[in-house]
């Protein structure tokens, strides 16, 4: 949202939400809100486009959409890939300047892949943000990752999941490391929760504590090209 409203200088009142209509999308759309307070956006009303859940049934969204007064002009997608890429193919061609953005749980390969199936042209500019860095960059993280990726399972392409999932093994090793032999559940916990800027190769120190299981509240930007590739794009 910040990048929407801060580097590509759109106004907030022209920043839709496309969520499912689950709790999931509810905490989306209440986070876009609440950033868009945090950026002084005031008590203007965040426009909602809902579809079901478990379902690629978008129409009643995009008919939302047109009927809208005031001309949108980016949407923060809180939604699965299959129905991100359907809402993508049905307004693409409508709003051919419209700025699309996901967050990670899309599933970057999957909505890429989906994206390419309909043409390049749906999918060149789709923005989806990352909570590890690019995986076309050129991180210490990812170059460990791509080594031990080619090395224990040669035919698997990197992508952002198994990064991701890469990162908190490791992540894991480190506190296994620290506890010790004398090992159960408490003392991982507590080894965990005492661990502070952990250096993991991705550009930030990742901090743990009693309140504080997250470790890192960074994001990376990725925005898909012609290809079908993520290429890393600057958020700030």
């Amino acid at each position: 949202v910040r990048y929407l409203v801060k580097v590509r200088r759109i106004p907030s009142k022209q920043i839709a939400v496309f969520a499912q209509q689950d709790p999931y999308g509810d905490s989306g759309f209440a986070g876009v809100a609440k950033a868009m307070r945090t950026l002084g956006a005031g008590d203007s009303t965040v426009l909602r486009l809902n579809y079901q859940r478990n379902t690629v049934d978008v129409d009643d969204a995009v008919a939302q959409l047109k009927a809208h007064k005031t001309p949108i002009k980016a949407i923060v997608m809180v939604a699965t890939y299959r129905a991100a890429a359907r809402f993508i193919e049905k307004t693409r061609d409508l709003y051919p300047a419209m700025i699309y953005t996901n967050v990670s749980f899309v599933g970057s390969t999957a909505l890429a892949d989906e994206l390419m199936l309909l043409g390049k042209r749906y999918a060149v500019g789709v923005i989806v943000t990352q909570v590890v860095p690019a995986v076309a960059g050129y991180s210490s993280v990812v170059l460990e990752y791509k080594s031990a990726l080619a090395k224990y399972f040669p035919g698997e392409a990197p992508d952002y999941v198994s990064l991701e999932g890469y990162v908190a093994a490791n992540v894991l090793v480190q506190a296994l490391k620290r506890a010790g032999p004398q090992l159960d559940t408490e003392k991982l916990v507590d080894t965990l929760e005492s661990m502070r800027d952990l250096d993991m190769g991705l550009g930030t120190h990742l901090n743990f504590g009693r309140g504080e299981h997250q470790a890192s509240h960074k994001v990376w930007g990725t925005a898909l090209d012609e290809t079908g590739k993520y290429q890393a794009i600057e958020l700030e």
